[in-house]
């Protein structure tokens, strides 16, 4: 297998591997090889495969290639990828797939990654609205900066003292008092496939308070099965639990691994909250070529 890479500072790369390189992903042994040509993009480190898919060119990928195309090894290596695609009434539709190709939920960090890409793509807009599968976002660019509403949460529930709620992406919440001490590979996957969640699975943040208004988070994510350096719908279900005024807006900066993020929300006094924004910096890594 051979790509060329080309870096977003025009620096070119050549890579091959060995054919035996492919065992692992079967579906890969075709008679017929196909150029893709794709985008990588990160925020706060969680990193991504784009496909420009508004002509419907990459519908035909499979669960196998998909996973393939995330893999670190043999692949190009990201947390999910996402397809751009075009709908009726909007500017674009975001297709998000797990690195194990399956497709998936709503993606925080993911969605400000495919804002950025579409304005690179030519939609020299400040402000967007797409469609996912969680349903209707607005988005805004400020520099590096892009900001995404995320979906109300209208409940958190409790479980054994933890905190369960849907950010667009089912999330579990465990406070901490030394979270970057602490197994989070161990102890998310005890959480994520323990019984009650094992079926569907659960992403699982670790979170501790530095001040009321700042949070560090380290979080579990279901579909790549590992930690992430960052997780937007983590974050914000993180910052949804740890909220400073319990009737009216609410801004919390969340440290990750990854970099810092901000998320702003307005609480009302039955518990739900409205207006969420999540906030952070979404960057071009490179763009290149692959043939599968």
């Amino acid at each position: 297998m051979k790509f060329i890479v080309r870096h977003h500072l025009n620096h070119f790369f050549h890579i091959s591997r060995k054919s035996g390189n492919y065992r692992n992903f079967p579906s890969q042994h075709t008679l017929f090889k196909m150029d893709i040509y794709f985008f990588k993009y990160q925020g706060t480190g969680n990193d991504f495969v784009i496909l420009d898919n508004r002509n419907k060119k990459y519908d035909f990928l499979s669960r196998e290639q998909v996973s393939f195309l995330c893999d670190r090894r043999f692949g190009i290596g990201a947390d999910g990828l996402m397809m751009l695609n075009l709908k009726a009434g909007y500017d674009f539709e975001m297709k998000y797939y797990n690195a194990d190709g399956n497709e998936s939920s709503m993606c925080g960090n993911g969605g400000r990654c495919l804002v950025k890409f579409a304005y690179h793509c030519g939609m020299l807009k400040s402000t967007f609205n797409f469609s996912a599968t969680d349903g209707d976002h607005l988005a805004e660019i400020y520099g590096e900066e892009v900001s995404l509403k995320m979906k109300d949460v209208d409940i958190i529930q409790n479980y054994h003292g933890d905190a369960v709620l849907d950010t667009g992406s089912p999330h579990y919440v465990k406070i901490e008092t030394d979270v970057m001490n602490l197994d989070v590979l161990v102890k998310g996957r005890e959480i994520r496939y323990s019984h009650h969640f094992a079926e569907k699975g659960i992403n699982v943040n670790f979170v501790e308070r530095k001040d009321e208004d700042e949070i560090i988070v380290r979080t579990y994510e279901r579909g790549v099965e590992a930690e992430t350096l960052s997780c937007g719908t983590g974050v914000t279900a993180s910052a949804l639990v740890c909220y400073h005024n319990e009737s009216g807006f609410n801004n919390v900066v969340v440290t990750t691994k990854g970099g810092e993020l901000s998320v702003e929300f307005d609480r009302t006094n039955d518990g739900s909250y409205h207006n969420i924004w999540l906030s952070g910096a979404a960057v071009k890594v490179f763009e290149g070529t692959i043939q599968i």
